[in-house]
């Protein structure tokens, strides 16, 4: 069972917001909420946002335990982008890209039970083949 969260149109750019998801993607919940805590990165407070709800819905919606959870994927993907100027010299103007970015946070369960779920399922399969 997969569990997801979104977050759309943080006032990050996606660049940002990628380090910090890279960080987490792969770890038990309990671990990556505390690197969360202590990473010094607005991205780190948003990410974290997105993964408290992820465990959030996964407890309430699918019943599931949150300390057999582990980040399967967390991905920072761009979204549109505010367009601004600002007045250069000589009465021209430049401008400013105000990025916005789309935060996915996906859990799943652990590894083991993920493995000792698929042979019983090939075992099944190697009953009904013969």
């Amino acid at each position: 069972m997969e569990v997801r969260s979104i977050y759309k149109y943080a006032r990050i750019s996606s660049q940002k917001a990628r380090q910090v998801t890279r960080a987490i993607t792969g770890m038990p919940v309990s671990q990556a909420l505390s690197v969360l805590d202590f990473t010094p990165k607005k991205a780190a407070f948003l990410v974290g946002k997105v993964l408290r709800s992820a465990v959030a819905n996964a407890e309430n919606n699918h019943e599931l335990d949150a300390e057999e959870l582990v980040v399967r994927s967390a991905v920072a993907t761009p979204g549109p982008a505010l367009k601004r100027i600002t007045p250069r010299a000589r009465g021209s103007a430049s401008a400013i890209k105000k990025r916005m970015t789309h935060i996915t946070v996906v859990l799943g369960a652990k590894e083991e039970e993920a493995k000792a779920a698929k042979p019983a399922k090939k075992a099944k399969a190697k009953v009904a083949a013969e």
